[in-house]
């Protein structure tokens, strides 16, 4: 999709600069930039985030079977609505297109998730661990359907067949480059005033770990991925170890 062709699709749809950055993950001066000329020859990862946002409003609105809203008024039902090969978040009743995720993210999570439910299990606990894609319709409304990466749910009463409803226990989200936005504040803000009681953040390009305990009164915690790191729900008895999530990171930058 070149420039000019994103110019005229952001006219026909009355896009303002600011959506295309909240929704695209590209900073709004850069977004004003390239849309005004001034930046004749954007990066290639920025010119493939803004291609995702403009393709994925027009399959968001050409593919589902419902009547097409305005951003901030569609519901869980539009979204169940969706084609099932469509992977998309709702949150607060704005569609936010998700990217196929990389063999390393999913690595990652799955190396987190085999952690936790090995304890869990040898534990003989009552909790359940889940790795994405799993819906969480987080806020028991109407308006937000999330698939955080990896959870812990410790509540049988808000497992659905179809999902969850209602907040998790403990939540961890890999961050990529098209999600950094949305995992390090919206959903931030999503998931602390929805009850979760531990949200991770886990950012391998930077190679940290922010953990949120949203119980306690301390601030976010800020990790190397050169340690374990304790698991607050679980009183720190529960610790996951990045020594090989770290190499599979670390190889990942060299191919």
């Amino acid at each position: 999709m070149t420039i000019q062709e994103m110019k005229e699709k952001k006219k026909e749809k009355g896009y303002t600069y600011a959506q295309i950055a909240e929704l695209s993950g590209v900073p709004l001066g850069t977004v004003q930039k390239i849309f005004s000329g001034e930046t004749e020859s954007p990066r290639y990862d920025t010119l493939l985030a803004l291609e995702r946002f403009f393709l994925g409003q027009t399959m968001v609105q050409e593919e589902a079977n419902y009547q097409v809203h305005t951003q901030g008024s569609y519901t869980v039902d539009d979204y169940r609505a969706l084609p099932e090969e469509k992977r998309v978040e709702l949150i607060d009743g704005v569609f936010y297109d998700m990217a196929a995720p990389s063999f390393l993210h999913q690595l990652i999570a799955g190396e987190i998730f085999r952690q936790i439910a090995n304890y869990i299990y040898e534990q003989e606990g009552t909790c359940k661990p889940f790795v994405s894609p799993v819906d969480v319709q987080l806020d028991c409304d109407e308006k937000t359907m999330v698939q955080p990466d990896v959870g812990i749910l410790c509540h049988n009463d808000i497992i659905k067949t179809w999902g969850v409803y209602g907040a998790p226990d403990f939540i961890v989200e890999i961050i990529s480059p098209s999600t950094k936005r949305k995992d390090y504040t919206k959903k931030l803000s999503k998931y602390m005033g929805a009850g979760v009681r531990e949200y991770w953040i886990l950012d391998p390009y930077q190679q940290k770990l922010i953990v949120y305990e949203f119980e306690s009164d301390s601030c976010p915690m800020i990790y190397g991925l050169d340690t374990e790191v304790p698991i607050g729900i679980y009183n720190g008895e529960l610790k996951i170890q990045f020594q090989r999530i770290k190499e599979w990171i670390d190889e990942a930058r060299e191919l």
